[in-house]
């Protein structure tokens, strides 16, 4: 998939908070939204996440692509906001201190020798059994984590002991993700 370019950046980030919006009631600029762009109608994983204050209050996605980019932002948006077991859904009075982030995700590659994991270009996931954990390339780089620790933390996150990617029966895939915010693009 070719990268997006800062406008197509900003209409998947102001979908995102359109759609959160419009579920809440909430007052939102009213966006004419133009998916007439190639890159729209392909089909690839993507997360999207929600802060408020720099902490976490929502982030689910789509590993890999089951529908066109703008159809996953939409549910995407709403399951970070509303659906993750993890917090309780999204307030109106939250929703006007948000900001709003997505990942989108490059096809899976399986790790052969964990020194090609790169941090800050590399997501992971890490399988064993029925055990799946997915961290976002993000991830490491905002915990200062180095690789091990990534491997380790997303052992936890599959619900596995830390050193399990050590182990035999393990599956370790790697990904990258064009990452892009309504912080980092200026649009709160």
């Amino acid at each position: 998939m070719e990268e997006l370019n800062a406008e197509q950046q900003k209409t998947l980030l102001r979908l995102a908070r359109k759609t959160i919006a419009d579920k809440l009631g909430a007052d939102c600029e009213n966006y004419e939204f133009d998916f007439s762009d190639a890159v729209y109608k392909e089909k690839c994983g993507a997360f999207v996440t929600i802060h408020i204050k720099g902490n976490l209050r929502g982030c689910i996605g789509y590993i890999e692509g089951v529908r066109p980019i703008p159809d996953t932002i939409r549910e995407m948006a709403l399951s970070s906001a509303f659906r993750d077991p993890r917090f309780a859904p999204l307030t109106s009075a939250e929703f006007k201190k948000i900001d709003i982030e997505i990942s989108i995700l490059s096809p899976i590659m399986k790790v052969e020798n964990i020194e090609d994991i790169v941090i800050g270009r590399d997501g992971l996931i890490i399988s064993k059994g029925y055990n799946r954990g997915l961290l976002l390339p993000q991830v490491p780089v905002e915990q200062k984590w180095d690789r091990e620790t990534f491997l380790t933390h997303t052992c936890f996150k599959a619900g596995l002991q830390g050193d399990t990617w050590k182990k035999p029966g393990v599956e370790i895939e790697k990904f990258s993700a064009q990452v892009f915010s309504e912080k980092e693009l200026e649009l709160v």
